[in-house]
């Protein structure tokens, strides 16, 4: 059923918008040049070494490229199969613990919060790094259950491999978090563990084979370089705002109650409710416990604040509310009062922000003049193109009166409520996943893209000036040795490229970008953009 549905919600218009800068293009050009070069030991952009992620979920991508194509599907495809997979662990990690039923409600909880299933219809790394992370806990979790001591071995040795794999998907930061999330499970259980020499031998062995093995493939074939330089590069953006992207210390928590919505209310009622009545309930909630302040620790001190850096927390969460849900409809709790209205709140506020954002895309006057404030923002990172139309004021119109009923029926402890509720918040993901995303990601990118597409093949060249995207490598099919992307000064003279040279311009930037280069012609712009061309033959 897990398979069957996941296919049905996941794969449906998979490529039909284009993929998003950064962090999609970055991965999805990485594997275009690995098919190009040959290379599948070097990470690249622009064919010069990348020194942000290890490869493995590179080389899906480029086994989906081989057998789909070149293109978005193809660079998305194998987190379908990630989303896929995590929910059927999700189901027999949970019948394992306590049950079939829980098993189904840990999957209802994590397949209708938004941010883990839009995340499984994209091509971005988090969705495999956090499985295989979450199941290197699992196993150190079995590995020191009394039960299951006949097979310790077997379970730490699978830990190994599990954390192995989320360093070569992207990097080092993986094993930080199960290291770090061990030492606190040490010092709360006071070191009453009982480990075995030989078990962390097998450990540290198999860690090294696996989650070492691109490095040491590396080093052997003469990239040393790249190593030292990946692992300086992981130092200065867990230092820095490296990305670009800074934010309120609290950035994630909020992320967590919008994004993850209705699981993130339900598990703020089971975190301080503790009673476990077996060794391995214990344990894994201790732990799913630990993980849960970890990430919103770490990525709360970390400067660089993006969305997806959370996204391991939504196992720790789901599971909670998972087992606030089981116990409730076990008749062995109660969901408090507090969390019926803070989920009625949560969804107001929910609706409330899609229906500011469908009335400023098709109302943008109305909101210029009554919130100018929210306006502005919207313009500054959205602009605004063709109108959206009232239809897409039906998600937000389906989802808060629509969680009212739901919300009725928890507070009189009637079981329909919990699978109301979880069936509009799953209406709500997909209806803002198939109406909103692909309008949004078009205003956002969508005329520079098409420009690059349009202008793509062997006898020109795109680029950008003024500002950072990968959108030009991947749309504009660029070959080895084109364009030297950083040496901008030189594009323009005799030792330039001897082809057109079409440039792509933030519009704020024009007036700046056109003063520096007197030599470009001003040929366009749309929704944003302005673009302009150099003729390097006519010139000279």
């Amino acid at each position: 059923m897990i398979i069957l549905l996941g296919m049905v919600f996941l794969l449906p218009f998979l490529g039909s918008v284009n993929l998003l800068d950064w962090d999609e293009l970055i991965f999805a050009e990485s594997a275009r040049e690995m098919m190009i070069s040959g290379d599948y030991l070097t990470v690249s952009i622009n064919f010069e070494p990348f020194f942000e992620k290890p490869p493995l979920f590179i080389w899906m991508q480029v086994a989906s490229m081989k057998l789909f194509g070149i293109n978005e599907f193809a660079a998305r495809f194998p987190n379908v199969i990630c989303g896929i997979l995590t929910l059927i662990v999700l189901f027999l990690i949970g019948k394992k613990l306590h049950g079939s039923r829980f098993g189904m409600l840990w999957v209802m909880s994590y397949a209708s919060a938004l941010l883990p299933f839009f995340y499984f219809r994209t091509g971005l790394i988090d969705p495999w790094f956090n499985l295989f992370i979450f199941l290197g806990i699992y196993f150190i979790v079995l590995y020191l259950d009394p039960e299951e001591q006949k097979i310790r071995r077997r379970n730490i040795a699978l830990s190994a491999l599990f954390t192995g794999l989320a360093i070569l998907t992207k990097g080092p930061v993986a094993f930080l978090l199960i290291a770090i999330g061990g030492l606190t499970y040490l010092f709360l259980r006071r070191g009453k563990v009982k480990i075995h020499w030989m078990d962390v031998l097998i450990y540290v062995a198999v860690l090294l084979v696996v989650g070492g093995s691109w490095f040491i493939a590396s080093i052997l074939n003469g990239n040393l370089q790249v190593i030292k330089d990946f692992i300086a590069y992981q130092a200065d953006l867990f230092a820095s705002d490296f990305a670009g992207h800074s934010g309120f210390p609290g950035f994630h928590l909020v992320i967590i109650l919008l994004g993850v919505f209705p699981a993130s209310v339900l598990a703020l009622g089971a975190i301080t409710r503790k009673q476990e009545d077996t060794s391995l309930r214990r344990d894994f909630r201790l732990w799913m416990t630990i993980i849960l302040v970890l990430v919103l620790v770490i990525f709360s001190i970390v400067e660089t604040k993006l969305v997806n850096y959370s996204s391991l927390a939504y196992f720790p969460v789901t599971f909670l509310a998972a087992r606030e849900m089981d116990m409730w409809l076990g008749r062995q709790r109660e969901i408090w009062k507090w969390q019926v209205w803070l989920l009625g709140a949560v969804s107001f506020l929910l609706s409330g922000m899609v229906i500011l954002t469908v009335t400023q895309f098709t109302f943008p006057v109305y909101m210029q003049e009554h919130f100018p404030a929210i306006a502005s923002f919207f313009n500054r990172h959205v602009p605004v193109g063709k109108s959206w139309g009232i239809l897409y004021y039906l998600p937000a119109i389906l989802l808060f009166p629509g969680i009212l009923p739901a919300l009725r029926f928890i507070y009189r402890r009637d079981a329909r409520g919990i699978f109301l509720l979880h069936i509009l918040a799953f209406i709500f993901i997909n209806s803002a996943i198939y109406m909103y995303a692909p309008r949004i990601e078009k205003q956002m990118q969508g005329a520079a893209i098409e420009f690059f597409k349009e202008h793509s093949g062997p006898d020109q060249v795109v680029a950008t000036l003024g500002y950072r995207s990968f959108a030009q490598y991947f749309y504009g099919e660029r070959m080895p040795g084109e364009l030297d992307q950083q040496a901008k000064s030189s594009w323009f003279t005799k030792s330039g490229p001897q082809k057109p040279i079409y440039v792509v311009i933030k519009a704020e930037n024009a007036g700046k970008v056109f003063a520096r280069f007197p030599e470009l012609q001003r040929i366009g712009e749309s929704h944003g953009y302005v673009f302009g061309l150099y003729e390097h033959e006519a010139k000279d």
